[in-house]
């Protein structure tokens, strides 16, 4: 039997994708904007590598730190749910990170 239009093809839709909203915390102010420095510590290993952070509850993504690491960050790039930042030194010091050594380096 052919399906009849208007007959609650919207229906329950939210249900269909597992009754998720939005997050109301979508729309709230970021604690970080781009090109804030913050000092945070790595809470985790992402998937990809990168180290996991939050401040306030928000999540930062560093490349190149190890979880257990409390470093300085610049924010590169903020979105809804994430920020990415680059580390730019370690917190307990004002030296910056030290860079890999370049492949012309002799060693």
């Amino acid at each position: 039997m052919p399906r009849e239009f208007g007959s609650g093809d919207m229906e329950g839709r939210g249900e269909r994708r597992g009754g998720r909203g939005l997050n109301p915390n979508y729309f709230l102010p970021k604690p970080v904007k781009v090109g804030d420095e913050v000092e945070v510590t790595i809470d985790a290993t992402a998937s990809k590598g990168d180290g996991l952070a939050k401040k306030d509850g928000f999540v930062i993504f560093v490349k190149d730190a190890k979880q257990g690491e409390t470093v300085r960050v610049r924010i590169t790039d903020v979105r809804a749910r994430f920020a990415v930042g680059e580390l730019i030194g370690s917190a307990s010091s004002s030296q910056p990170a030290p860079e890999a050594p370049s492949e012309d380096t002799p060693q």
